[in-house]
């Protein structure tokens, strides 16, 4: 019994400091150090308008009224805590359908011919459902309709576009594309102003 508590107590001892070190110690440094550094990203990159959290730029919402940019579809519902994608795999007919269904609510209201192609972006979940961005392409088609019912010059609106694009990692690294809820709430200040 002696032997079995003479090997146990430096265990214990390693398994308390290892707790302490790992699950307290190196957490709270890391969240101080993230705090210093970069305190809004740290946040959650939340944009405030107006004194109220009106979003984070991180994660996607659902801008369903005409006069904004819509953004990607999400198959959680723009859920954070129900994040991820539908899981139809690309031979599946009820993706096709959805893919179908979404071609053609995107040229009906943006009043697009049939032979012009419309970005994956704006009819296809990304992974975690929740993107916040589209393809400056993506934006610029939607352009006429917004103008038309915000009742703005169409150069204006897409000035707001080109004025939004974030450039490729690093320059080389994926797409240009346009955070949609930043666009959006450029859209109601240049809207407000006016």
């Amino acid at each position: 019994m002696f032997e079995f508590a003479k090997e146990l107590r430096p265990a214990l001892i390693l398994f308390l400091a290892f707790t302490l070190l790992t699950g307290l110690a190196y957490p709270l440094f890391m969240t101080g150090l993230i705090q210093t550094a970069m305190p809004a990203k740290a946040d959650g990159s939340l944009l405030v308008v107006d004194g109220r959290i009106v979003g984070s730029e991180l994660i996607g919402q659902n801008f369903s009224s005409p006069g904004y940019f819509q953004g990607r579809p999400s198959a959680a519902g723009y859920a954070a805590d129900g994040s991820g994608a539908s899981n139809y795999g690309p031979a599946s007919a009820k993706l096709m359908e959805q893919v179908r269904q979404r071609v053609d609510y995107i040229r009906r209201t943006n009043n697009l011919s049939s032979n012009i192609p419309v970005p994956g972006e704006l009819v296809l979940v990304s992974a975690s459902g929740l993107d916040p961005h589209i393809s400056m392409q993506g934006a610029l088609m939607q352009v006429a309709r917004i103008a038309g019912v915000r009742g703005l010059p169409e150069h204006e609106v897409e000035l707001l576009v080109y004025q939004h694009i974030e450039p490729a990692r690093l320059g080389i690294i994926g797409p240009e594309k346009v955070n949609v809820l930043r666009l959006n709430l450029a859209l109601d200040e240049v809207t407000r102003e006016g």
